[in-house]
């Protein structure tokens, strides 16, 4: 599907490569100019060929392929013969896909990543180039930006539809264009900002990690307006300033952001990179009440609880069945996870994510409390369901309490699930008290036995002992522990699986507490610093 080229203006120069802020590791940057490409949790051996003439690994390998994410790697060494190197690989994308549309090469998240890593690191690609190369690496820069502009109206509004106006942003000023080209795309980002980015800072998705990915977007597109002396789109400023706190609010104590969503793990260089240009500082808030999550936090204890549901059917696309999941963390450690989403791995691993047994809360009859389905599309969407109740309280002791309730199991099973969670002033304490509740009127639920099994996702790096069969000990590698108790209840300790981790996928261990309805409705559980 090639675009009509008459009407396309190639731009003679590149203004500015606007900086980026990810992480970067000179090890790939050696192994890339060595022909191996370790992507996505992959390694591509190319003896010498272009990567894009090959067999490619895996889908996630495909993406980042073509995105060109690994050329921020080039940076940290950036000799004449890595860059010559990452000059030739270019040259042969634009040779092979640069002038037909189709495949992963141009699916609109991948040239809006692409877009975005070509003008940031156009340094590393144009060192040493000749003329000849210039002006096929502007042609394909022109060629993107005009597909992108195509295609930009017809997106759902999720995040990709949201970086694609950052990369074209980006484009206008990095390349030569009038003030008033400018100011329209500036427009443009503006009404998707305020589209995507709501009141309280959280994006429509309600996935901690995409407050990250975007601030590590913004904030170099914010920068390079100022330097270049643009006129600063007006939602802009404000947007990075509310995303801010609720980066912060999602933030455990040991550093890392809550799993919620399709969240996966951050790399602690890129969300420090970030957190560096705060200037909003303050302690988190207590609730993002536009995106429904609550934030438990005394002395060196916070809990994060998952209080809402899908913001729109664009949001649902990415919706995790984990209503009233929480996570706790303590010290320097988390101890309460939920499973999060693998980064690279195929669509089995990620649907399995999505469902409620990932997630620390309770799931009723083996079934999520929000099913898959297909929509239109043909994607995986989740369910609507609502939550019927939260409320947030303080007793006469000064202890925080928060208690809500959702019907997602209320059309299947008959039954509302509510969940409270309190926490004492010194953070030293959690009860927690979960029960499924029959509507008056309802009789659905009546008469059958339903096996509800409430979940607690440990951390691989907490390990598990057994005090007796209701009191686990939670203990963390310095030294540091939690006892989990459920009176009059046994507490088992299980195999799972953590999808979230830095190095991939991870073994590790669950607490379970399983019980069967009508004959027990509610259980209680507490967890309590170790003295």
């Amino acid at each position: 599907m090639p675009l009509t080229r008459p009407t396309l203006r190639v731009p003679d120069r590149l203004i500015v490569a606007p900086t980026d802020l990810r992480a970067t590791d000179p090890y790939i940057a050696e192994e890339i100019l060595e022909g191996r490409f370790p992507l996505a949790g992959r390694v591509l051996v190319t003896d010498g060929e272009s990567p894009f003439t090959l067999q490619l690994p895996s889908r996630g390998f495909a993406e980042r392929l073509h995105s060109f994410s690994w050329l921020r790697h080039i940076r940290t060494a950036k000799t004449d013969a890595a860059c010559a190197n990452a000059r030739s690989i270019t040259a042969s994308w634009i040779a092979l896909h640069g002038k037909r549309i189709s495949g992963i090469a141009w699916e609109p998240h991948v040239v809006a990543e692409r877009m975005i890593a070509l003008l940031s690191h156009s340094t590393v690609i144009l060192q040493g180039s000749d003329s000849g190369f210039y002006r096929r690496f502007m042609k394909s820069l022109a060629y993107q930006a005009k597909y992108l502009r195509k295609i930009g109206d017809y997106l759902p509004e999720t995040e990709t539809r949201l970086r694609l106006q950052i990369a074209l942003a980006m484009a206008a000023i990095a390349m030569p264009n009038s003030a008033a080209a400018v100011r329209r795309q500036g427009l443009k980002l503006d009404r998707e900002l305020e589209r995507q980015i709501l009141a309280d800072g959280g994006h429509a998705s309600r996935n901690p990690r995409l407050v990250l990915d975007l601030l590590l977007d913004l904030l170099p597109l914010r920068q390079t307006y100022i330097n270049l002396g643009h006129d600063i789109p007006q939602k802009l400023i404000p947007t990075i300033d509310r995303m801010y706190p609720a980066l912060r609010f999602f933030r455990h104590q040991d550093g890392d952001l809550a799993l919620f969503n399709g969240a996966s793990a951050t790399p602690a260089t890129e969300l420090l990179s970030v957190l560096r240009y705060d200037e909003t500082s303050g302690k988190p808030f207590k609730a993002l009440p536009h995106i429904h999550y609550h934030r438990l936090a005394a002395g060196e204890t916070t809990v994060i609880v998952d209080t809402g549901s899908p913001q729109s059917a664009q949001a649902a696309h990415s919706a995790h069945a984990g209503c009233l999941a929480f996570e706790m963390s303590a010290g320097r450690h988390r101890y309460i996870i939920n499973a999060g989403m693998p980064k690279f791995a195929g669509r089995s691993y990620r649907t399995l994510a999505r469902a409620t047994a990932t997630h620390s809360t309770v799931t009723l009859s083996e079934t999520s409390s929000s099913r898959l389905t297909k929509s239109p599309l043909g994607l995986a969407v989740m369910e609507p369901f609502s939550i019927v109740h939260c409320d947030r309280s303080e007793d006469t002791q000064g202890n925080d309490w928060l208690s809500a309730t959702h019907d997602g199991y209320l059309a299947r099973f008959g039954y509302l699930h509510a969940r409270e969670i309190g926490m004492n002033v010194k953070g030293t304490k959690i009860k927690g008290h979960d029960k499924f509740i029959m509507p008056d009127g309802n009789t659905r639920g009546s008469g059958k036995e339903l096996a509800a099994v409430a979940r607690f996702h440990i951390h691989p790096s907490i390990s598990l002992s057994r005090i007796d069969g209701e009191t686990v000990l939670m203990d963390a590698p310095d030294g540091d522990a939690w006892l989990f108790t459920a009176p009059g209840l046994e507490v088992e300790i299980e195999e799972d699986i953590f999808f979230a981790d830095v190095s991939g996928v991870r073994e590790t261990e669950q607490l379970t507490i399983t019980f069967t309805l009508p004959m027990v409705n509610e259980i209680r559980w507490m967890l309590k610093r170790s003295e």
